[in-house]
């Protein structure tokens, strides 16, 4: 009986010599998983209001869908999305974050290719001073005719630089709900309508040039459904102050909208935003922002594109206003109230 218990702790002792080298070769810990979130400011956190110090106008937010993901799963992100980005922006400084190494990346863009910026501030003007429906139509013929082409492009790039990644493209909500509640803006029904249709449109050619590619597309429209401009439970920021602010999701769009549509498809697995992951998420703002200053130069090079308020002092909104018969001052007193 001794003999094979000794026998035994012989055998014991040997194979733990034989794994001991192999143990030693082992990280202490394993490596976080890598997040790469590029993009445009429906990415970034636009319509947030608190944005990271990383000295540049791309308003990255820790209360944005990337930040509480990556928090909440332990991946480490590295947040490049950034506010006014185009397609050759996330090309030309946003590809380089990419690696063999990456594990996940997220994408939100071509509303500034489509000119959305531009064609809500024409719309946003009152019915005699606007050409709403001619901006919509060039946005949705780039949408239809140029944007496949251009997207395409993009994806196949994102692919060859992070080819072991999983790649989820975010498309975008619709922004009203058929009313317009601002004092300063005229969108009517009829042109929200148009709106939203295009919105539609641009995360139906998303959806198709992601699965050409063999990426996942997150598609926030039911989750904003009830939480537009003018809703009574708002996700989307109407005319703002700062004017960057407008027409963008809130804090409240990123966790109840944006997070859980995107996390599934990302991760595998819904997350619940809570308080407490907000505040937590609000602890890697200094970590996130040292990051992302080693790309400030190239950040710098992206123009903000925003929403403007409706100026109807100009030459032009003048004559439109002798054209359609308004006297423009009375105009403004009936309805700016």
């Amino acid at each position: 009986m001794l003999g094979s218990t000794r026998r035994l702790l012989m055998a014991v002792a040997a194979a733990l010599a034989c794994l001991s080298p192999l143990l030693a070769q082992l990280p202490a810990q394993a490596a976080a998983p890598s997040y790469v979130a590029l993009g445009d400011s429906y990415s970034s956190g636009t319509g947030t209001r608190s944005y990271i110090n990383d000295g540049t106008s791309c308003q990255r937010s820790t209360s944005a869908y990337p930040s509480l993901i990556a928090t909440a799963r332990g991946y480490s992100l590295n947040f490049r999305a950034c506010s006014g980005a185009t397609i050759p922006d996330v090309t030309n400084t946003q590809l380089g974050a990419l690696s063999s190494a990456t594990n996940y990346v997220s994408i939100s863009v071509g509303g500034n290719d489509a000119g959305f910026a531009d064609v809500l501030t024409e719309c946003a003007l009152p019915w005699w001073a606007s050409n709403c429906n001619a901006a919509i139509d060039t946005a949705q013929s780039f949408i239809n005719n140029t944007l496949p082409g251009r997207l395409s492009t993009l994806y196949t790039s994102i692919r060859s630089k992070a080819p072991n990644a999983k790649v989820v493209v975010v498309g975008y909500p619709r922004i009203f709900m058929g009313e317009d509640c601002n004092a300063l803006t005229w969108f009517s029904p009829a042109e929200e309508s148009r709106l939203n249709y295009t919105a539609d449109l641009l995360n139906s050619r998303l959806a198709s040039a992601a699965s050409a590619k063999g990426f996942t597309f997150a598609n926030p429209t039911s989750r904003f459904i009830g939480h537009a401009v003018c809703d009574a439970d708002e996700w989307i920021n109407g005319l703002s102050n700062p004017i960057s602010e407008s027409y963008h999701p809130k804090v409240s769009g990123h966790a109840y909208g944006y997070t859980p549509t995107v996390s599934p498809v990302l991760t595998g697995a819904t997350l619940t935003v809570t308080s407490a992951l907000i505040a937590e998420s609000a602890t890697t703002a200094e970590a996130q922002a040292e990051r992302q200053r080693t790309y400030a130069a190239a950040d710098r090079t992206i123009q903000p594109k925003e929403f403007r308020i409706p100026d109807l002092s100009t030459r032009r909104a003048r004559i439109a206003a002798r054209k359609a018969g308004i006297d423009i001052d009375r105009w403004l007193a009936r309805n700016t109230q």
